[in-house]
């Protein structure tokens, strides 16, 4: 049984730790989770949270100890929505007050920050004013729970529409917390056709703390586009790209395409392993957007802690987790060190 909250958070804890240097935020539970069997690929609905609540305090805690500083409530597709869809409205509630507070748990006990999260809601339509109600009314029992839990700032992400963005910051506004915005960008824009650099100054001009992109694109083309956004703004911009090879050509994951033992359903989203970034591109990801001036930095789906660890050494920094950082000095045919055997040092010619 997961206890009640009784944190006070703080509200301008993320402001001043960005004002100071780099922020890292590790995303990616819905992809890490259902890899190891706790989430269902398709609906994606995190029921995890409350069948298995040791599976998300453990990965909260793998994030941590690889880096991150924030640890962000998973209540990603958590919502009223996605909960109708699979027929379990009922567990809406209790899904987010027990994401919330095993959250809250960890940043307290790592003296992380702690982070509520909304998301797009799957059902805002241009034009239709009722699809606008109900999608303001979803952010609103999300945001109230994560305020009643104490969190230090919100975040509403993976958006493809300006105006449900809006929405959700000002549903966060009214709540007097921080707010970390991003865009999911597709390969010619939103949805409603904004170009990343364009949303997220509307974004900053109507007040959000921070604004970016996450999801959908991997490193390479995601760069270009913060780099942009870090020119249009004046205010935070944040950068959580995916941890898959996108291209000029594929974008975005979801337009990746493997050729090998495919399922009729596609490369994404089960069958995109072929396209991993490696832990040294996500460290090349961090060192060249923080050298632009983007201090808000994590990755999204398919990120792993090996993915965060690299990061944050990216940074120059030592997360507990670079204790075991790879030394191949001491690999038996790979190193070097003089502990070795000199025949099998020989025998490692064969890995050159």
């Amino acid at each position: 049984m997961v206890k009640k909250s009784t944190r006070k958070g703080t509200a301008s804890g993320l402001l001043e730790r960005l004002e100071k240097g780099a922020v890292i935020c590790a995303e990616g539970y819905l992809f890490e989770l259902e890899r190891r069997g706790y989430i269902q690929a398709g609906a994606f609905v995190p029921e995890v949270v409350l069948e298995h609540p040791e599976k998300v305090y453990e990965l909260h805690r793998e994030f941590v100890h690889a880096g991150s500083d924030v640890v962000e409530a998973f209540t990603y597709y958590g919502h009223r929505e996605k909960l109708r869809v699979i027929g379990k409205e009922e567990l809406l509630e209790p899904m987010n007050r027990d994401a919330l507070q095993i959250a809250a748990d960890v940043a307290d006990e790592s003296g992380s920050l702690l982070a509520g999260n909304i998301c797009n809601t799957n059902i805002w339509e241009p034009g239709n004013q009722k699809t606008h109600a109900t999608a303001r009314s979803m952010f609103e029992e999300q945001v109230g729970w994560a305020v009643e839990a104490g969190v230090d700032f919100i975040i509403g992400e993976t958006f493809c529409w300006v105006d449900e963005a809006l929405t959700a910051l000002q549903v966060i506004q009214e709540a007097g917390k921080p707010s970390v915005i991003t865009f999911a960008l597709d390969a010619d824009g939103l949805h409603d056709g904004a170009a990343g650099a364009v949303a997220c100054r509307q974004l900053a001009d109507a007040g959000a703390d921070v604004v970016g992109l996450n999801c959908s694109r991997g490193p390479a083309t995601m760069l270009p586009v913060v780099e942009e956004i870090r020119s249009a703004v004046s205010c935070h911009v944040a950068a959580l790209p995916v941890p898959y090879r996108t291209t000029a050509d594929a974008q975005t994951f979801q337009l990746l395409h493997d050729t090998c033992c495919t399922p009729d359903i596609g490369t994404f989203p089960t069958a995109l392993d072929p396209f991993v970034c490696n832990r040294y591109e996500i460290a090349e990801f961090a060192k060249q957007a923080h050298a632009m001036g983007i201090n808000y930095l994590g990755a999204c789906c398919g990120a792993g802690p090996h993915h965060i660890r690299a990061m944050a050494e990216a940074l120059g920094r030592t997360p507990p987790a670079s204790r075991y950082s790879p030394d191949m000095s001491k690999h038996a045919y790979q190193g070097t060190d003089e502990n070795l055997p000199d025949f099998y040092k020989h025998l490692g010619k064969m890995y050159e």
